[in-house]
């Protein structure tokens, strides 16, 4: 167990974080009094992997150009 009043803190920083992220225990002092309790931050999970499916990706008809407008004779039925 690590316990340092502020200013040492202050110029020790470094070897008390190091310390904290090994597991040792550490108190930050203000007046002889334990005020702060140093913790580790835990390790984040590993990201996913969001590349699209390629199962998913949807089939156009040869020839279709998805930018270009719809002629009359394309348009559904059930929406002329």
């Amino acid at each position: 167990m690590i316990v340092a009043n502020m200013h040492e803190a202050k110029s020790r920083l470094s070897k008390i974080v190091i310390a904290a992220e090994e597991g040792e225990e550490v108190f930050i002092c203000r007046n002889g009094k334990p005020v702060v309790r140093l913790v580790p931050v835990p390790a984040s999970p590993p990201l996913r992997n969001l590349s699209p499916d390629p199962r998913l990706r949807p089939l156009l008809m040869p020839g279709y150009e998805p930018t270009e407008p719809l002629s009359e004779d394309e348009w559904p039925a059930a929406l002329q």
